[in-house]
């Protein structure tokens, strides 16, 4: 169990609901509060940017290239690729506004960092409650050292990782002396099909390190995988945020709708506490149930006094309230003491 704020994250409990914001502002503040406001209405604990700039995200190579990472960018001509990351990066100072806003709002404010003085920043000027770690970074192990020393708790995103390369991260995270560690399972690329989003990984990062909880960072179309992944226990649920789909922008056709993440969060209330306990419990409202539902030993027929009862004078109907059918063979073979009519319970002192 790892402690963010007052939110305790754990395997199988109600899951910590991040409402990944990313650049889907646009660059647009104001589009930024809107997300924010919608985030908290339907009940999301977090929102979470990514601080980036067009100098700490790719080299010049990729520039000079012009290659667009996304389907929705590719073979552009009205634009640059610079000229996109410049637009949809958030300042240092659009952060400072947009955590203020979210204390206003009573949210959790978090962002993915990409470099050094972002860390820094997020850690010792805006005072983040955890530190998300991209995918692309699980390899990154000075900056996943760098990112451990801040004494945060660290969600890792394990999306381009081999196993090998995860238990290498976990391990640098431990050895820079970092134990609040939250896993979370993600297929990076956007969609996936069904077929590999691969759920069951959420069950083998639990045998692989008992020692921390494991969450699912979402990038499929709708609300039921992730869904899913809390029916799988997941602790935490990473799931795109936006206003509209159809938006200009980067990440807006993978990401949930208002009406979508309200989904996500009243789901996940739900299946949480469905879960329950894996102890067998027998509650107070099914004892009074057996009563009503389970059968008791009944005269089939009439039962003269001095007859033995016979499998084919007893039967079993309800209420439970009287002799139980597990207790019936022992009484097959023994003698009436009275007469009992059709229909009557058999009691412990007809024979």
């Amino acid at each position: 169990m790892i402690k963010i704020g007052d939110f305790q994250v754990q395997n199988f409990g109600s899951p910590y609901i991040v409402a990944e914001l990313a650049s889907n502002h646009n660059g647009d503040m104001n589009l930024a509060k809107r997300l924010i406001d919608e985030a908290k209405e339907v009940g999301c604990h977090c929102v979470k940017f990514q601080s980036w700039t067009a100098d700490s995200i790719f080299s010049g190579k990729v520039y000079r290239d012009n290659y667009f990472l996304n389907d929705d960018y590719r073979d552009r001509k009205d634009y640059s690729l610079r000229e996109i990351v410049e637009k949809f990066s958030i300042s240092e100072k659009q952060l400072f506004e947009m955590r203020e806003y979210c204390d206003k709002k009573n949210i959790d404010f978090a962002s993915t960092p990409f470099s050094q003085q972002e860390v820094d920043y997020l850690v010792d000027v805006l005072r983040a409650k955890f530190i998300k770690v991209a995918s692309m970074d699980c390899n990154n192990y000075p900056f996943l050292e760098y990112v451990g020393r801040k004494g945060l708790p660290i969600m890792l995103s394990t999306g381009l990782a081999s196993l090998w390369e995860v238990a290498r991260a976990v391990e640098t995270l431990e050895n820079a002396g970092n134990r609040d560690i939250i896993l979370l399972h993600c297929v990076s690329h956007y969609p996936p099909m069904d077929e590999e989003v691969n759920l069951n990984n959420m069950d083998m990062f639990r045998s692989l390190y008992p020692s921390y909880p494991v969450g699912f960072s979402d990038h499929t179309i709708g609300y039921e995988i992730p869904l899913a992944a809390v029916g799988k226990g997941a602790c935490v649920i990473e799931k795109h945020f936006t206003l509209d789909k159809d938006m200009f922008g980067w990440d807006h056709k993978v990401s949930a709708t208002k009406e979508e993440m309200r989904i996500i969060v009243s789901g996940s209330l739900r299946i949480s506490k469905a879960l329950g306990s894996p102890v067998r419990a027998v509650t107070e409202k099914d004892l009074r149930k057996r009563e009503a539902f389970r059968r008791s030993v009944v005269a089939a027929r009439d039962i003269r006094k001095g007859e033995r009862f016979s499998w084919d004078n007893l039967c079993l109907k309800r209420p439970g309230t009287g002799i139980p059918p597990e207790r019936m063979e022992a009484i097959i073979n023994r003698i009436a003491r009275k007469a009992v009519k059709r229909d009557e319970m058999i009691q412990d002192d007809d024979f």
